[in-house]
């Protein structure tokens, strides 16, 4: 490079540093690349652009690592040989979806392969994120062995080589000492054929292993310090060109791999994202641990309170499918809503003049939508008004009107701008800024790629006011920890028709994911429990043995689903409006913290819960579930032998004022099972 153009970049770099006042920096001197803000600093040896980390430090304590590799921390290809290395740092300045950070681009080729490495960081956060993008073409190499069952086939052209998967590390490093105890998570989706959303392997690393999983959590039992690795990819059995793992340890030396993506995916003159990675740092317990992956999670994007929270109603969980939805049917919704008190009534599949494979009414189709050019407007046949007089009653009762929304998914969403401008036509009439985004199936990079381009597409022309509950219940999809700027995740298909309906495995699965995926960005659904109670027959766990209150509460931690028709409710269920309305007026301030699970894991016989810690002061959710004993030392997130006072918000527990316990517990009270209390909780002097 030369002279007067590092003179520049040196000059951006600390210009950036100076504007943005130590929040985050870069420089890049001689040999090194330094990144960082005040509770992390990475440092690289430049390489040509190939970085090398040198170091990483935990600014919080001053621990500074040493990385004992010898070799890049991104490996494409053994033999590569990096060239014209560039580095360029720009602060990407605030919108309504993620607050200013710092992007720092560095390219770099590798024969006739180009690498974009964009490092990105925010100001408070202990972490450094990494987008890795290439170009360009090279014979590369793949792994030998294909992992995925049906993506096997036999070889027998070079050709076919380049469709398996490439052999590549995202990132890696190498730390001194022998004493790392690491916890490797795997995550499940696809939640129509799963029910245990998460695997946990603890271990000592010893011998080169791998192993599945997208965060891998690693903690040196000798200074009580710690770093984590999070794959930014969908679920390990869902990633695109799979190579069987994730991450490999060996003793002290912790890699990141798996680029979803083949050699046939890489294009001359288009760059194309693989996954990425971050990087984190943290001293101390695992509270600490926690925090420091939570707060990088909530920079993805804002929880903003008019946009992001909500209490919505869906009537697809009562079975009716496309059957009762017309104009008529909704008006009434609309009226059941606001008497329960809910925020949002989203109209699932039937609203549109298309025919989707789900309907009840006739055989439709997702192939070819767009032979149909009207497909995605309301049906003039349920709705001769189009959806004025739902929006116009739901804006007088304040319940805001969403639609569901099916991809056009055939030639890898090669329809995406028609989708765009469908969606963003119901947005300009009707105002409707929610969808269900159903159906997805993304087999393919290039797919992945187009329902990027469809997001972004809507939310550049929305002002980002459009909020996507991207459904995780089937197929190839996103998962816990892509497209995590685009909305909420729609959890869980649940029915008491097919009694797979129980209230604590739903609280189970927020109960458990709530530790490592926000759960404020889980849509949790609750039931109409009158339903069905014939087939449920003396099952203890059965939902009509739980109050409705209760149902609701299960849902709290993450943003409420009412999975059901309101018009189908007894009369009684609209107790439950005030219970709806209090949580309303404390949900965002709730969801502001870091919410965490406490207690046992949920199994019907528990005493369990969440606590949402910021700062010194949060909240708590204790439930009391099937179990005879009507108190319970708890264990929670707070400081050993601090003082605390909980006023309850919500439920049925009396105050509490008490000392925390060696143990980090506190002793709940509940009289009757299958109950709950919300407080909101103080650390007080």
């Amino acid at each position: 490079m030369r002279k007067s153009t590092w003179i520049a970049l040196l000059f951006l770099g600390v210009c950036i540093n100076s504007q943005a006042k130590d929040a985050y920096y870069s420089r890049l001197e001689k040999d090194t690349l330094v990144i960082g803000n005040k509770w992390i600093e990475r440092k690289f040896l430049w390489n040509n652009g190939n970085l090398m980390t040198y170091s990483l430090t935990d600014k919080s304590t001053n621990q500074t690592w040493l990385n004992r590799l010898k070799t890049p921390d991104f490996q494409i290809s053994k033999d590569a040989v990096a060239s014209n290395g560039t580095y360029v740092a720009k602060e990407i300045k605030e919108n309504t979806i993620h607050p200013n950070y710092l992007a720092v681009e560095v390219n770099f080729s590798s024969g006739t392969l180009a690498v974009k490495k964009i490092y990105r960081i925010y100001e408070d956060s202990p972490t450094i994120a990494c987008d890795i993008y290439l170009k360009g073409s090279a014979d590369l190499a793949v792994e030998n062995k294909m992992a995925n069952a049906a993506d096997r086939k036999n070889i027998e052209f070079a050709e076919d080589m380049k469709s398996q998967q490439l052999t590549a590390i995202i990132d890696q490093i190498k730390l001194d000492g022998f004493h790392w105890h690491t916890n490797i998570v795997e995550f499940f989706d696809v939640t129509d054929w799963n029910n245990n959303l998460i695997q946990e392997r603890k271990f000592i690393p010893y011998r080169k292993t791998t192993y599945r999983g997208n965060l891998l959590l690693a903690h040196n039992n000798e200074n009580n310090k710690g770093f984590f690795f999070l794959k930014e990819a969908p679920t390990s059995s869902v990633q695109l060109a799979y190579n069987g793992y994730d991450f490999t340890t060996d003793f002290n030396h912790f890699a990141m791999s798996g680029l979803g993506l083949t050699a046939t995916d890489i294009k001359v003159n288009e760059w194309t994202k693989a996954y990425g990675g971050v990087i984190g740092v943290y001293t101390g317990s695992e509270l600490a641990q926690l925090k420091a992956l939570r707060s990088y999670q909530k920079n993805l994007r804002k929880l903003l309170p008019q946009r992001d929270e909500m209490v919505m109603m869906n009537t697809w969980g009562d079975r009716s499918q496309d059957s009762k939805v017309n104009e008529q049917f909704s008006l009434l919704e609309v009226e059941k809503a606001a008497e329960l008190g809910i925020s949002h009534f989203q109209i699932d599949d039937g609203w549109q003049v298309g025919k989707s494979p789900n309907s009840a009414l006739a055989k439709g189709s997702f192939k070819n939508i767009w032979d149909n050019p009207n497909y995605w407007k309301p049906d003039p046949a349920k709705y001769p008004n189009g959806l004025h007089p739902i929006v116009k009653r739901g804006k007088e009762l304040g319940v805001e009107i969403c639609l569901w929304f099916n991809p056009s998914v055939q030639n890898d969403y090669a329809d995406w701008e028609k989708d765009v401008n469908a969606l963003v036509s119901l947005y300009q009439t009707y105002g409707i800024r929610t969808f269900k985004i159903d159906g997805l199936a993304i087999p393919t990079k290039q797919s992945e790629i187009n329902l990027r381009k469809l997001f972004d597409g809507v939310l550049e022309k929305t002002n980002h006011e459009v909020v996507f509950n991207l459904d995780a219940t089937a197929g190839r999809r996103a998962g816990y920890y892509t497209f995590n700027e685009y909305g909420n995740v729609f959890l869980e298909n649940r029915y008491t028709d097919w009694q797979n309906y129980y209230p604590y495995w739903t609280l189970r699965n927020l109960w458990q994911l709530s530790k490592y995926v926000p759960a404020e960005k889980l849509q949790i659904e609750f039931l109409n429990k009158w339903r069905n109670v014939e087939k449920y027959g003396k099952d203890v766990f059965a939902p009509n043995h739980y109050s409705f209150e209760y149902l609701f509460a299960t849902t709290m931690a993450g943003q409420p689903l009412a999975w059901f028709e309101g018009t189908g409710l007894p009369a009684e269920a609209l107790k439950i409006k005030d219970l709806i309305k209090a949580y309303r007026n404390i949900q965002h301030d709730f969801h502001t913290g870091t919410i965490l699970p406490i207690g046992e894991e949920p199994s019907g016989r528990s005493w369990t819960g969440f606590q949402s810690i910021n700062g010194d002061k949060g909240y708590f959710i204790f439930y009391r579930e099937n179990t005879p004993e009507a108190s319970a030392a708890i264990k929670t997130w707070l400081p050993v032998g601090s003082k605390v006072k909980c006023t309850p918000v919500l439920g049925n527990g009396k105050a509490i004022n008490t000392t925390v316990s060696k143990t980090g517990s506190i002793e709940v009270s509940l009289p009757k099972i299958n109950d709950f209390v919300m407080y909101r909780y103080e650390i007080t002097p």
